[in-house]
């Protein structure tokens, strides 16, 4: 959040955000199939960039070790 409010600018923001709650998913064990689903998110997550990291899966336990 402090990325978007510093004025910096994304190429695909709806990518960010949905990774962004996927992480605080993942911390609260929030299973992905709880996740209500969004039209506006399907088309940017598609999107393929050479630049961009790879899309999340869905993750268990062992992939909120992964992000330390």
């Amino acid at each position: 959040t402090a990325l978007l409010t510093s004025g910096f600018s994304l190429e695909s923001p709806q990518t960010y955000c949905q990774r962004i709650y996927s992480m605080i998913a993942l911390g609260l064990s929030i299973d992905q199939d709880e996740l209500p689903q969004s039209s506006t998110t399907e088309p940017a997550a598609t999107e393929s960039s050479g630049d961009a990291p790879p899309p999340l899966e869905s993750a268990g336990a062992s992939a909120m070790e992964e992000l330390d």
